[in-house]
């Protein structure tokens, strides 16, 4: 049954009640306008094909964008950058209900983004308004009128892989320069080159997951979650014996972001440009292939879920696989 009554000079409210759904009310400036909302819902309704699209109506981007904030967040490992994210994207778009959120204002938003930061950065946005809408979906139950509009949307191209490798002597001086500035980082650097670990994967280690007999590491806690054990080569094993003790059981006592710090520092005093820490991680994965490991026993050691992620961060040189064709 509907209902469409007056209710000012430019203001027509339409009701419709019908058993088994909701009732539903909306107000409109036309009677014309009011009449057709009707017939679509009740078509609708009678055809099995109702979603109740209010919630969305009554949501704000920035209001799923608080509540991912405050209930998924806090268990990612990585709350810092998305919350800078958040900030930006609520003090740009946040305004928009669900309901009207489009392609074509998140078409603005991007073109705007790629004015003032890279591509990839603004692609990380549009991915994160994403996983933001689709957690309402699927766990809110907040139903989008016109599904995920960032599915419509052409996305930046992804930026381009690093390729940055050591060169020539560079692990020399780097390791000379890092052994003036102590030998904790000295070391540290070393496990890196060894074991292609993620920087928070070193920083975690601690004595109790090291197997010396078997010249393993077990890593607990990892980026995607999925514990793995690795391989020590004798190199990562006899720094891991000279390195000494903390009463807390952990290998290096030292934060990420002080090694980040450390590393620019060393590189400094190397002379060596445009290489980061994390390259070291690209350096011994190339490493490993080099060595004839295949890719599979790679991603056991990486822990790459993603084989195409893998195959980013491998850069053989061309001069040494000229060697294996002679």
């Amino acid at each position: 049954m509907a209902i469409i009554e007056k209710r000012g000079a430019a203001q027509w409210r339409a009701r419709i009640r019908k058993q088994g759904f909701p009732s539903l009310t909306q107000t409109f400036t036309k009677k014309a306008y009011a009449e057709r909302w009707v017939r679509d819902v009740e078509s609708s309704m009678d055809k099995g094909m109702f979603i109740d699209h209010r919630e969305a109506a009554q949501t704000t981007l920035a209001n799923v964008l608080d509540r991912y904030e405050l209930e998924i967040l806090p268990s990612k490992k990585s709350q810092k950058p998305v919350k800078y994210q958040i900030k930006t994207i609520k003090k740009m778009i946040g305004k928009y209900y669900l309901s009207h959120l489009n392609s074509n204002i998140l078409a603005k938003f991007r073109d705007n983004r790629v004015k003032n930061i890279s591509s990839e950065t603004a692609r990380k946005d549009l991915m994160l308004i994403s996983r933001v809408l689709h957690t309402a979906v699927v766990d809110w139950g907040i139903q989008l009128p016109n599904g995920n509009p960032v599915a419509a949307l052409r996305l930046p191209k992804p930026a381009l892989a690093r390729d940055r490798r050591l060169e020539l002597n560079e692990e020399e001086l780097l390791l000379k320069a890092a052994l003036d500035c102590g030998r904790h980082i000295h070391n540290l650097i070393i496990i890196a080159i060894e074991t292609g670990m993620r920087r928070g994967e070193i920083i975690n280690m601690q004595w109790q997951y090291i197997n010396f007999q078997k010249k393993t590491l077990h890593i607990d806690k990892t980026k995607t979650d999925s514990p793995r054990t690795i391989p020590l080569s004798n190199r990562a094993i006899n720094i891991l014996k000279k390195q000494p003790r903390n009463i807390n059981g952990k290998v290096w006592n030292i934060r990420a972001g002080s090694v980040t710090q450390a590393f620019i520092r060393i590189c400094k005093k190397a002379n060596i440009t445009n290489l980061r820490f994390h390259d070291l991680r690209h350096e011994a994965t190339s490493r490993f292939f080099e060595k004839g490991f295949n890719i599979m026993e790679v991603s056991c050691i990486t822990g790459h879920k993603d084989l195409k992620m893998l195959k980013r961060y491998t850069h053989l040189k061309a001069e040494d696989l000229a060697l294996r064709l002679q």
